[in-house]
């Protein structure tokens, strides 16, 4: 089977948060970047923001995303926590996040997280684009 090639190419997602390479990279080729969610994010989009100007490219146009993990314990005692956090992403202008669940073997937490914590974060999208411009 064959797959369409998007024009003028297929879109383009650097992950990884170093400052002079990587992140100089994303702003001059790619269309969205995936970072750590670490204490040094707000710096890494600094950076990120730094690299574009120098280019004469929108940092607006980079889609942002990150890696998160949705442990929301076993019975939910986590909620809070990722809640936060997805929440702090969203402040950041994170407008996506690549997530993995912890023992995805146990429905427990997905139902949990489907009832507690999408709901909770679902107009968050809306805050995250709101906070790259």
């Amino acid at each position: 089977m064959a797959f369409p090639v998007s024009r003028p190419h297929p879109p383009i997602l650097i992950g990884g948060g170093g400052e002079r390479k990587t992140l100089r990279m994303v702003a001059q080729y790619a269309d969205a970047c995936n970072l750590f969610p670490s204490p040094e994010l707000p710096h890494k989009l600094d950076v990120l923001r730094d690299h574009c100007k120098a280019l004469g490219r929108n940092y607006d146009e980079i889609e942002k995303t990150a890696m998160f993990s949705f442990d929301v314990g076993e019975n939910g005692e986590k909620v809070g926590q990722v809640i936060g956090g997805l929440r702090w992403l969203a402040g950041m202008g994170i407008q996506t996040v690549i997530g993995s669940v912890p023992r995805i073997d146990r429905i427990k937490p997905l139902e949990i997280i489907g009832e507690k914590v999408i709901p909770a974060v679902a107009s968050l999208e809306a805050s995250a684009a709101g906070a790259t411009r």
